[in-house]
């Protein structure tokens, strides 16, 4: 046996987001991290964001990546998370679920500071992956394709350092040379040492290269150097023929272009006027944008203010690094640039938003340049600049989320039966109060009006092969409407359901022919659209039906009455049974896998009684257990294995 259990409501916050092809050479596809859950989204033709599948990893996911090998027609996906294993995944479009490729292990499970699984990147060409930990363990795995292009993957190679805290690590594009990794660093062994505390204030980042070498299969530590010490982020610039490659260096207040054998290049950070001048601007989030012939970067500030980062080149050396203020968003968690013209936004707090560009940012804003960067005595000269509404984006659409939720109480404020649930969400402007009520949540699709109130519903498939109901049966007093399911829902005619009288019950039946059961008969509709009535003797009326696709169970009073289709696609009368009392609710199950018929009839009757009434052709109705109750039946059900 194998227990596992789900929460009724899935996470809504997103950890981390990655933009990629999953299931086809040109779909648009981004996967989210949510906690414990893998989420597959992807924007409609509306541009709504659908969920194509989400799936429970029962872990706890810390890090994602997509990658594809070369001349692969989809990406990959390499999940980092608490259980010491590095997963590669794919996604199946047929089963619509994703499939575990490969798995390897390499330490202890759970969040540790020494485990790998915080950081992951991949190299852009899909040869290598590198995943650390906080501090000392980086593995370098090599991705491959055998001789059926299946994905091999290596054994991990060690990149350790001990006393060494990472910061951020990142792949380094170089097109076809050897992998390199970039890895912002701080060694803390002499500041470990010094219990006077001085040599941690002297302590100094650095960003460092490791080369994977694939000719001798190990990896080496090529380049290290200082870098500002508030570094936090690494984006890789493209390179390989594409552009100068090296790395942006995000740190506070500044966005620095370095690489080997190559000046370090320094813009400023453009900081809004209100902002206090002992408050630094550190950049969260970033999504790159490559093209053959142009590149940019939308980084985003911890404020939420994005910036559109261009790199002036000639050849492999960086002449200018520009940065421009591009719009406002609330601050999120990732964000990812799609090339049919969207950004997805996976916000801290809040609603995430799927957005469209209407602009590229060209016109004249608020720009800083590394050439005009000015250092005084007191550092470098601030650029300053004041928010102001959208004007590259426009929203299209929003990703409800309660995260985070700062307070709770359960109330029954409305007098509902079920109390109501009532959350302070979101953070700062952006705070709510949700009410929240147990159930599964619904999309309107469509809106009808009808000229009364209705006592039931129904839904009807047209064909037993159909995937979907073609039909909707509302039923009135004294009359009954149809709808036609497809692109909209509208009142039909054709559907052969008698429109003036109420309807009991309908069913399709196995040869395709619709049943609708109403108070003074059975009106049977053929496939070829041919009716067969069975209007009820004298003046008695049909009070309660039950079907399954073969066997129909009417009560007139006390009496039942049980048909079955025979090959012929006939409804035919075959048995009678007068109960004794009036019957209050009865039920058939559905025809089992291998059978002609049901074989029970479960009947409750105004006696307090339920009786199991056998319906083979040798039982002929015949009372096969009977149980008292200490009440009315109002309903039964029957569940038949």
């Amino acid at each position: 046996m194998h227990l596992y259990h789900l929460t009724l409501s899935r996470p809504s916050g997103i950890q981390s987001a990655a933009y990629g092809n999953f299931s086809g050479a040109k779909a648009q596809e981004i996967v989210v991290a949510r906690g414990k859950v893998l989420e597959l989204l992807r924007p409609n033709e509306q541009g709504k964001l659908v969920t194509v599948l989400s799936t429970d990893v029962f872990g706890c996911i810390r890090a994602i990546a997509p990658f594809r090998i070369t001349g692969a027609p989809v990406d990959y996906i390499i999940v980092g998370s608490d259980s010491g294993r590095i997963v590669v995944l794919q996604y199946d479009k047929d089963r619509n679920t994703f499939k575990k490729v490969h798995q390897e292990t390499y330490g202890k499970s759970g969040c540790r500071r020494l485990v790998p699984g915080q950081f992951l990147t991949v190299d852009p060409k899909g040869r290598a992956c590198m995943i650390a930990a906080v501090e000392k363990q980086k593995f370098v795995y090599i991705l491959n394709r055998d001789n059926a292009a299946n994905l091999t993957i290596s054994s991990p190679l060690e990149a350790h350092k001990s006393h060494n805290i990472v910061f951020n690590i990142v792949g380094l594009d170089c097109g076809f040379d050897n992998p390199i990794f970039a890895a912002i660093e701080l060694d803390y062994s002499e500041a470990d040492q010094d219990p006077t505390g001085e040599a941690a204030s002297q302590v100094q980042k650095h960003l460092t290269f490791y080369e994977l070498d694939l000719g001798l299969n190990h990896v080496v530590r090529k380049w290290s150097d200082p870098v500002d010490n508030g570094a936090n982020l690494l984006i890789a610039v493209p390179g390989g023929g594409d552009g100068p490659g090296g790395v942006l260096v995000c740190a506070e207040n500044f966005i620095i272009y370095k690489n080997q054998d190559h000046e370090e290049v320094r813009a400023v950070i453009p900081r809004r006027n209100d902002l206090p001048g002992d408050r630094g601007v550190l950049i969260v989030s970033y999504a790159s944008h490559k093209k053959k012939a142009y590149s940019f970067f939308l980084v985003q500030s911890e404020y939420g203010d994005i910036y559109k980062v261009t790199l002036e080149t000639a050849g492999d050396t960086v002449k200018e690094v520009k940065v421009k203020y591009f719009d406002t968003l609330p601050p999120c968690a990732s964000i990812c640039v799609l090339k049919t013209g969207f950004l997805f936004a996976a916000s801290e707090t809040g609603n995430h938003a799927l957005y469209q560009f209407i602009g590229t940012g060209d016109d004249e804003d608020v720009e800083a340049s590394s050439l005009e960067c000015e250092e005084l005595e007191e550092g470098y000269r601030p650029v300053f600049f004041d928010p102001r509404p959208l004007k590259n984006l426009l929203l299209v659409d929003e990703v409800p989320s309660l995260m985070p939720i700062t307070d709770m109480k359960v109330a029954n404020l409305l007098g509902e039966e079920i109390p109501q649930v009532y959350a302070l969400t979101g953070r700062g402007p952006r705070s709510a109060l949700a009410v929240l009520r147990p159930g599964l949540a619904v999309t309107e699709l469509a809106v009808s009006p009808l000229p009364g109130q209705p006592t039931a519903v129904f839904t009807v498939r047209r064909a037993v092969g159909d995937e979907f109901d073609a039909y909707i049966v509302v039923s009135f007093t004294n009359a009954t409407l149809v709808f036609s399911i497809g692109e909209e829902v509208k009142e039909t005619n054709d559907s052969g359901f008698l429109g003036t009288v109420p309807t009991l019950h309908t069913q399709l039946l196995a040869d395709n022919s619709l049943l609708q059961i109403h108070p003074n008969g059975l009106r049977h509709i053929r496939p070829d659209r041919r009716i067969n009535e069975w209007k009820v003797p004298g003046r008695r009326t049909i009070t309660k039906a039950t079907t399954n696709e073969r066997q129909v169970a009417i009560a007139l009073g006390g009496e039942v009455i049980y048909f079955e289709l025979d090959n012929m696609g006939q409804l035919l009368e075959t048995e009678k049974k007068e109960m004794g009392d009036d019957v209050a609710c009865l039920d058939i199950a559905p025809v089992p896998e291998g059978r002609a018929r049901c074989r029970f009839l479960v009947v409750g009757c105004y006696d307090s009684t339920v009786r199991v009434l056998g319906v083979d052709p040798e039982d002929g109705l015949r009372g096969l257990a009977l149980q008292a109750l200490p009440a009315l039946p109002e309903t039964v059900l029957l569940l038949y294995g």
